[in-house]
């Protein structure tokens, strides 16, 4: 009974003595993980102690975003593109000097929680992840004015958007829209709207309200038919590409259009202008033959004019600035705006958007090709 006892309280001993000894290898392996979690690719260490406000991490493989990351508080720009990052870890919430973020081609199937407290984030790149909604809590980015969530699974506007009062740049494209919210015209601030390769099959109407827009691009969509965009005014680039019709629709003289037909109508549009002017100069020679006071279209010839002139001669709206006059010009060389699929450079105040298709320079970011992946480059912000 006593052997009994005793062999019970030794194999009680070393049961428990068992729990110790694997409490201690679980932890050790604990440990060892985490330092295999912590190892770096080559380069990486070099990159995170050069107190550089630009940290590239892209095309890392990394699954985790290195813990070390969320205590350089001296951040300002994190491109993690090109990972197989699910999510981002809390402590990213600390970089409150970040001003540019980009987690495009991970596999992100919710925006993180850390992000949305990045009060001062200006620029938000998560196109080409698993994102079906935003949440609620993106309201907080207040000072957000370019977001990029083009390729992912959205079917509906996500409304959360309303909550971001300078949102300038949306690019949604590459999703499963069908319809637009007919409340959408709340969005004031925004200048650029990408809905190209959605699933539109008649012109959202509601887009006719939204005069401040400068740059719509409805390429890739099954639209037969577009209304007028005259009461467009601030429009200066419309591409309808690879949609079911062969003309543009109406528009104004300065908007710059791309897609079936777009080249015999600027050619025509060209033409058109070349004669009026020549109309217009024959008719001040015979008005100075006559001995009249020249005047070409109620302007005087030689009188000095408010009106400032961009490079291809159209006259800035009066009252406008140097920015307004730039915004009337534009190059095209022809194609897709925007998006190669594979890399991608974007940034700044100035809307610069080349892809296979064409070059806008206007008010807000830019945009061009490279090999695979992202490289970014921001212009100083000129405010607004």
């Amino acid at each position: 009974m006593g052997n009994s006892s005793r062999k019970g309280e030794g194999e009680e001993g070393e049961e428990g003595g068992m729990d110790e000894d694997e409490a201690e290898l679980s932890g050790k392996r604990k440990k060892e993980e985490k330092e295999v979690e912590e190892e770096l690719p080559v380069g990486v260490e070099e990159l995170l102690e050069s107190g550089d406000p630009v940290l590239d991490l892209s095309h890392r493989k990394f699954r985790r975003l290195p813990a070390r990351v969320c205590r350089l508080g001296h951040l300002e720009k994190l491109y993690a593109c090109g990972n197989r990052l699910r999510n981002l870890p809390d402590g990213v919430s600390q970089l409150q000097g970040l001003r540019i973020l980009a987690l495009d081609f991970n596999k992100m199937e919710d925006v993180p929680m850390a992000v949305c407290q990045l009060a001062n984030l200006t620029r938000l790149y998560l196109g080409s992840n698993r994102l079906v909604c935003l949440p609620p809590e993106l309201k907080n980015l207040r000072s957000l004015r370019c977001l990029w969530v083009e390729s992912n699974y959205f079917q509906r506007f996500p409304r959360e958007l309303y909550d971001l009062p300078h949102l300038k740049s949306l690019q949604i494209g590459d999703n499963r829209l069908k319809t637009l919210p007919s409340d959408l015209w709340r969005m004031e601030a925004l200048r650029g709207l990408w809905l190209y390769g959605n699933r539109f099959e008649t012109f959202p109407r509601v887009l006719l309200r939204m005069e401040n827009l400068e740059i719509l691009d409805l390429d890739r969509n099954k639209i037969s038919e577009f209304p007028s965009l005259r009461r467009l005014r601030g429009l200066r680039l419309f591409s309808y590409d690879h949609n079911p019709v062969d003309e543009p629709p109406t528009v104004e003289d300065e908007v710059l259009v791309v897609g079936e037909g777009a080249a015999e109508f600027l050619e025509a549009r060209e033409a058109r202008k070349e004669r009026q002017l020549a109309e217009a100069e024959q008719d001040a020679e015979g008005s100075a033959v006559a001995g009249e006071e020249p005047v070409i279209h109620g302007i005087l010839k030689n009188s000095s004019s408010s009106s400032k002139q961009t490079s291809n001669g159209a006259a800035a709206p009066s009252g406008g600035n140097e920015a307004d006059a730039e915004l009337l010009s534009a190059e095209y060389d022809g194609g897709v705006l925007e998006f190669d699929e594979q890399g991608l450079e974007y940034e700044t105040e100035e809307f610069i958007c080349e892809g296979e298709g064409f070059e806008y320079e206007g008010e807000e970011l830019e945009y061009e090709s490279l090999q695979v992946g992202y490289e970014y480059e921001e212009l100083e912000d000129t405010g607004g």
